[in-house]
């Protein structure tokens, strides 16, 4: 017999429409899709992501679907994985504290993909995202997944697929079927991954958005799932504690996408807060910069997700973001956070280094308490003179109770696009992304424009 919280859901996908989401999700959805496409193309501008786009479309099957920074087109599958897995090289990728992960960039890159290949309009887009994102994050919220598991392409899979199977018009049992088999898609993802800097863990989003994809493929073929997969999965596999209550409390009138955040600094998420403090604390400084020659050391206190991140002796660009030492260091002496505060020459930089080492990061248990409403951190550093100065985050920035502003958002979308596709073409694909609701077809749209 289906589980009560299953058809709930599965009824909730399939009759929604665009007047089902909150004017506050609607909103979300829109630039969360704008805000994951200049992500992955300034992404694919990694060699690694060069050479693994050229090697697998070398091999794959032709398609209408944009290969995003690279250029070329692709069958939705193809640019379902590649663009997932730009999505995350450079840590700028949207995410949300309740849903335990960055659920738009495992949800976005499918479902731009397959409307690029179907007859859909912009609206039904933006409602296929919206709900695939909402209903995955609602399965992670109910479950209490097991710290040594990395968040990435274990939920994003169900969250994929239901935003294709909105696309393809799924009915409730086929919307059920579907959740069944996609829950058992996913991977055994290992959170130790970003704590070594291995890149290994970014196609972890990728393969969110092709085997979710693939799972509508099943369904369309007949292929049947267990009875309740996601109790198996996240009740005895990645969690031992999962509440299907939870997963369908208040469903359409709260919207956990309306509650993500968005991130302007290239990190892991619970470095953002800690850089905050150092913020707060230069605000505090004349001039807003110190020597870091005159740096004794650096003292944080932080909840424990940000307190994890202390690894001091960093050797790449891509565990550089995952390292609050380095984090601090690298942005005190570049006098700035960005791209190239976190590239191998910030990497190869002895002054970085050296600061690196300085740091004395430690959890403090009343902040663990304290999170994930608040994401309290602070910093003291004291110089060589005996001097010191101190800073405080309460909540990061970008957190639905301190929200980066439209034009902040619309910084980065320029600042990432640019560089890849030039000022006209940045500037009218922004316009078209603000505006998705009015487009009627957006394969027709897609073919505007080369990404």
């Amino acid at each position: 017999m289906v589980p009560k919280y299953l058809n709930i859901l599965a009824e909730f996908a399939s009759g929604a429409d665009i007047n089902s989401l909150s004017a506050a999700a609607r909103e979300r959805a829109r630039w969360i899709i704008a805000d994951c496409i200049p992500v992955i193309a300034a992404g694919m501008q990694q060699r690694e992501m060069q050479a693994f786009a050229a090697g697998h479309l070398a091999c794959s099957g032709a398609g209408n679907a944009w290969v995003i920074g690279a250029g070329r087109r692709a069958n939705a599958l193809d640019a379902a994985l590649i663009n997932g897995t730009a999505g995350t090289w450079l840590e700028l990728d949207e995410g949300n504290l309740f849903a335990k992960g960055h659920p738009g960039i495992q949800v976005v890159p499918a479902a731009v993909a397959l409307a690029q290949e179907l007859e859909v309009t912009g609206s039904d887009l933006l409602l296929a995202v919206a709900l695939g994102y909402e209903l995955s994050a609602r399965i992670s919220r109910a479950a209490q997944m097991k710290l040594s598991v990395h968040p990435h392409g274990t939920y994003g899979v169900i969250g994929a697929a239901i935003a294709a199977a909105k696309l393809k018009r799924f009915s409730s049992a086929q919307m059920i079927e579907l959740i069944n088999c996609a829950a058992t898609m996913g991977m055994a993802t290992s959170r130790q991954t970003l704590l070594d800097g291995a890149t290994v863990r970014n196609i972890f989003t990728g393969h969110s958005g092709y085997m979710g994809l693939m799972a509508t493929r099943l369904i369309e073929c007949g292929f049947t799932g267990e009875i309740d997969s996601p109790a198996t999965i996240y009740g005895k596999v990645l969690s031992d504690t999962f509440d299907p209550a939870r997963v369908v409390a208040s469903l359409g009138s709260e919207w956990l996408i309306a509650q993500s955040y968005f991130k302007l600094h290239p990190t892991g998420r619970y470095a953002h807060s800690v850089i905050d403090a150092l913020e707060d604390l230069l605000e505090r400084v004349p001039g807003a910069r110190l020597d870091a020659s005159r740096i004794e050391r650096i003292e944080v206190r932080a909840y424990m997700l940000a307190a994890m991140l202390a690894e001091k002796h960093v050797v790449s660009s891509f565990g550089a973001r995952f390292s609050v030492p380095f984090a601090l260091a690298s942005i005190l002496v570049h006098g700035r956070s960005g791209l190239k505060s976190f590239d191998d020459a910030a990497v190869a930089n002895p002054q970085v280094q050296a600061l690196a080492q300085r740091v004395d990061l430690q959890e403090d248990k009343s902040f663990t308490a304290r999170y994930p409403a608040e994401q309290p951190v602070t910093i003291r550093i004291v110089l060589r003179d005996g001097a010191a100065f101190e800073g405080r985050c309460g909540v990061t920035k970008g957190e639905p109770a301190n929200p980066h502003q439209p034009e902040e958002l619309r910084g980065k979308f320029f600042d990432l696009g640019e560089p890849v596709w030039g000022r006209s073409v940045t500037q009218n694909l922004f316009e078209g992304l603000m505006g998705i609701e009015d487009i009627a077809s957006f394969r027709e749209f897609s073919q505007r424009f080369e990404l």
